[in-house]
């Protein structure tokens, strides 16, 4: 296929309404079938990007740090020095600094620490699961997805309970910058250029800045053995972070450790909403979620479209040659139903035996740090929930979030009878 013909059939990707509707599913299956490292078209000034589809591409990209960078950046938008400088976080590194930056705070995320919250997450999802299902219509965003998570990062930052709404706020914010509901800064308007060196351009970021560096201050006086005392107490190279780089690494920390794990939550409900075959089957069968058939839901369900990659290098992806500088977006979704890797994929199959799953990414330093940590509060939620649901349908329309990068759900109301 030319790269004309193949920028024709991609171009949707780069548009973040084709997502509206929930991933494209039949447009990345024609990619993976007839164009798997496919040219894709964006509106200047961005100079487009190519969009890999694969399972084996995206694992043998994101495993190949030294021809795709992340140094560049992980979202599409293409950053000059001055914003790289002062935007770049953790992600958005390449070994070996970001193993000195992942090493601060990554034992706190190691499996043996994480079991250790199942006791508390376990109190904190049935206390929310049983003020939602008091009522018999309620939107699950709201009520649920969004409550679980933000509770377990406000721990693990040991901040205040009435702190959990600017925190979900503020994720929001962040990334709902293609949204109209929730950007402050849309492309071609003032602001935007005003908001160049701030991550995701969102006066949000500014916020959160303020409110870690608040933070900051008070460990350093008082340090309590959490995330941001990790941080203010962390030396690479025997030097503190600067201020700049506290304040991106907190960003992020704010960020991750809620909005995907919500998202995935919400699809989750979604999930077994569509499928009530599998909420039977789960509330007859509890156990499943505690082997295969827990990855099968989160490969059902990923909460993030796409990280992009920047070539270092003249390379190849699969048969397509691919230039240095040219952008590239790893599809999770798309390899997460690759034909090539998983019988037929697009059978939810609690009984798959194993699942080559992308929702965390693959082998190579950006395999996602929290992801015990995302997998317990799943898989504890998902426990509580069948055991408590009866029947659970949609209430009203499934609101989505206008992005090509997050997979999200804005609202969801649903109607439920408990057991």
């Amino acid at each position: 296929m030319t790269e004309t013909l193949a920028g024709a059939l991609a171009a949707p990707l780069a548009d973040p309404d084709s997502f509206v509707d929930g991933p494209p599913w039949a447009l990345f299956r024609e990619l993976r079938d007839t164009d798997p490292v496919a040219w894709t078209p964006e509106p200047e000034p961005h100079h487009g990007f190519w969009s890999v589809t694969r399972h084996a591409d995206i694992v043998a990209v994101s495993r190949d740090w030294h021809s795709f960078t992340s140094s560049r950046g992980v979202s599409l938008e293409e950053l000059e020095d001055d914003q790289l400088e002062h935007r770049t976080s953790l992600i958005d590194t390449d070994p070996p600094q970001h193993g000195k930056l992942r090493k601060i705070v990554a034992g706190q995320f190691l499996p043996r620490v994480v079991n250790g919250y199942e006791t508390f997450l376990r109190g904190i999802v049935a206390r929310t699961l049983d003020h939602a299902l008091a009522e018999s219509s309620f939107d699950f965003v709201e009520r649920v997805s969004s409550e679980i998570p933000v509770r377990v990062l406000a721990r693990m930052l040991s901040v205040p309970d009435a702190d959990h709404a600017k925190l979900t706020g503020w994720g929001d914010r962040l990334v709902g910058g293609t949204d109209p509901e929730f950007s402050e800064a849309l492309p071609g308007t003032p602001e935007y250029d005003e908001l160049r060196l701030v991550p995701f351009r969102s006066p949000a970021a500014l916020e959160v800045f303020e409110y870690g560096r608040a933070l900051q201050a008070e460990r350093r006086a008082r340090p309590t053995g959490d995330l941001i005392s990790a941080l203010v107490e962390a030396r690479i190279d025997d030097e503190p972070l600067s201020q700049q780089d506290l304040d991106n690494y907190f960003l992020l920390l704010a960020l991750a450790g809620q909005e995907t794990t919500r998202q995935a939550l919400t699809l989750a409900m979604l999930t077994l909403i569509e499928n009530p075959e599998v909420l039977a089957r789960l509330q007859a069968e509890p156990e499943l979620l505690s082997g295969p058939a827990l990855d099968e839901l989160l490969r059902w369900g990923a909460p993030v479209y796409h990280m992009r990659r920047t070539a270092t290098v003249d390379t190849t992806i699969g048969d397509t040659p691919v230039r240095a500088g040219d952008k590239i977006a790893l599809w999770f979704p798309s390899g997460n139903r690759d034909e090539r890797v998983i019988d037929d994929p697009d059978v939810l199959d609690l009984d798959r035996p194993t699942v080559d799953l992308l929702t965390f990414g693959k082998g190579g330093p950006h395999f996602c740090m929290g992801s015990f940590l995302a997998k317990l509060e799943y898989r504890v939620t998902l426990e509580e929930l069948v055991a408590r649901v009866d029947t659970a349908r949609l209430d009203g329309p499934v609101e989505r979030l206008r992005s090509n990068f997050v997979n999200g759900v804005k609202r969801m109301p649903v109607s439920v009878t408990t057991r």
